[in-house]
């Protein structure tokens, strides 16, 4: 959950980082392995994707749902 402009930060410093994994991976894994890794990247990465979202669509005063 992002709480304030640092977290969301922090998480879109994550995300580009699992985004440079992943262009590694593509050169890197074997074709069999890759799909597997992609996939656990992919999800992690909209997961933290939709964070920002939430958290950039939520009015500055309002805070953020408890988890």
């Amino acid at each position: 959950m992002i709480n304030d402009d640092k977290d969301l930060q922090s998480t879109q410093e994550r995300i580009s980082y699992f985004q440079n994994l992943l262009v590694q991976f593509r050169q890197t894994a074997r074709p069999e392995e890759f799909p597997v890794v992609a996939r656990n990247y992919r999800l992690e990465i909209e997961q933290m994707q939709q964070q920002v979202l939430d958290y950039l669509t939520r009015p500055v005063n309002m805070p953020a749902k408890a988890a």
